[in-house]
Order: structure tokens, then sequence, then C-alpha cells
């Protein structure tokens, strides 16, 4: 994962700082792109501690077309807490709880669940039931195997997230909003396109993330594995993680691990966290940042 530090280097050494929409103020670069040929390995962060649960459990969670985070609370991934609480902090209903009383509130109150806990149209929603101004719906992960089964040489093999008849109903709009899919020799390969990318806390989460998509397809389609293409916009590190990424940049990486699948995947509405095995993951320890909501 060199490709990874060269980009934190990059942005440390050439990025712009600039304000921001958090208020926390960022430093970044505008157009970047790297590769992972994933049969060399699986490409995950081995500078630090990567959470693997909240990996697997969240591309699950988007590939079942669920937009509210209880599926998430009750797997122990926690990554999309700070939103829905930040929603509800500034509302005349708060009452003061802590982050734990509130997620506690989501699981025990069904009224206040549905009310507080669903994000509106995210990643979900618009993978498994994009929907246009008259109603009208589409399933784009089901067209997307359909298309890649039939008809692999196609250049039509497109999912995108970017609904502008939603995103302003979104706790927020899409940050990796499209990727396409490219069939050659029988390997399956995927570039996305980010157009907003937090490098130090979320990039490592969405290369892991998509390259499982890959693996996962290809699994299903009977495909090898190709080659993981990730495409940037706005990359930029938060200011208040910069003395993390000089920690990490000071750290060699270690080898990647390699995915076992254990079973034959045959649709992807009985995938389980337990089917996937990460082997011979090593890395250096945990380095914790701030969420800048």
């Amino acid at each position: 994962m060199r490709a990874y530090l060269d980009l934190l280097q990059k942005i440390m050494d050439e990025g712009y700082d600039k304000s921001d929409r958090t208020g926390v103020g960022t430093r970044n670069i505008f157009g970047y792109q790297f590769r992972f040929d994933l049969s060399q390995g699986f490409p995950l962060v081995t500078t630090k501690e990567l959470h693997i649960k909240s990996i697997v459990h969240e591309l699950i969670w988007f590939l079942k077309g669920d937009t509210h985070i209880d599926y998430l609370i009750r797997n122990g991934v926690n990554i999309w807490n700070d939103w829905p609480y930040d929603k509800y902090k500034k509302s005349d209903q708060f009452q003061g709880e802590t982050m734990k009383e509130f997620l506690n509130k989501l699981i025990d109150n069904p009224d206040f669940s549905k009310k507080w806990g669903d994000l509106g149209p995210v990643y979900g929603k618009q993978w498994r039931n994009w929907t246009n101004s008259d109603g009208q719906s589409v399933d784009q992960i089901a067209q997307l195997l359909h298309s890649l089964k039939h008809n692999p040489n196609s250049r039509r093999h497109i999912v995108s997230a970017w609904n502008p008849l939603e995103i302003e109903q979104m706790a927020l709009p899409p940050c990796h909003c499209l990727f396409q899919f490219y069939v050659v020799n029988n390997t399956l390969s995927c570039q996305l396109y980010q157009r907003s990318a937090d490098a130090f806390l979320g990039v490592p989460f969405n290369i892991a993330s998509y390259s499982l998509l890959v693996f996962i397809l290809a699994n299903i389609l009977d495909y090898e594995v190709g080659e993981f293409v990730h495409t940037f916009g706005d990359v930029h590190l938060y200011q208040n993680h910069l003395d993390q990424v000089k920690t990490q940049l000071s750290r060699d990486p270690l080898p990647l691990p390699s995915l076992k699948i254990k079973r034959k995947l045959t649709q992807l509405s009985d995938i389980k966290f337990e089917d996937f095995e990460f082997i011979d993951y090593v890395y250096h320890p945990k380095l914790k940042a701030p969420v800048a909501v």
C-alpha cells in the first residue's frame, strides 16, 4: 500500500489549505488516481489497523438497499452514527443525550428510531431503488449483474449514487458517487469516481469496500478479479488529522493480506459477514481521529 502513503505525502507537500463545509479546514489536491491489481493481494492499508467488520457490514448494508443505521449498530459498526446524532442534537427534541444514550433509544424506541435513525436516500437507496420524479424506480445493482453476465463487453456497466432530485434529502451527499465495471479475458475490474475524499479516515475504507465488491461480483459471475482503479476529485486531509498522518507516514507498509470467500455466492441477498476471511492481515497500531460532520 505504498500508493496510499504516496497520496498522503503528496497532499501534505503540495496541497492547498482551504476552508470547508464542516468548519474544520482541509489541505487538498484535485484530481488523482491509483490502481490496485487485486490478483496480487487485497488492498487493506497496513500502516494502521482497519476495522474489518465496519468495511464488510457497510457494503452488505449498501447492497441490501438499507438507509437506516439500525443494521450497522446491531453489528457493532459506528461509522455512520455521527450524522443522525448531529441532526438530533440540533433539533428542539434534544434532551442532552450522549451518543450512547442516543443509540440505545434508536434500538429500544421504534418511533424514535423511525424519525432519527434513517439517513435519507443515501447509497443503498440509490443503488437498489433509484427513483425519478415520476416515481419510477430502478435497481441499478440488479441491472449491473445482468449486464455483466449477459453483455460483458458493454461500456454501460455503471452505477451512480448521485441523484440530483434527492441530494437535499440525504444526511450526506454521496462522496463515492459513480462506479463502472469492465470485463476482459474473463477478469472483472472496477473504476470508482469519488468527488470528495477524506484521505485519512475515508479512503482506506473506500479502497477496501470497492475491492471487496469486485471480489463478490466476480465470485457470483465466475470471473477472475482484475483491477480496482480509484479516481478522485477533491481529495483532502482535515487539519485535525495532520499529526496522525505524519505518524502514519513514518511507518513502513507491511505485506498485503489475501481474501478468501468461504463459499460460492449465488445472490446478494444472502451474503453474510462470515462468508469472508482476510488471511494474514498484519498492521501497525490503530490511529484515531475525529470525524468531520
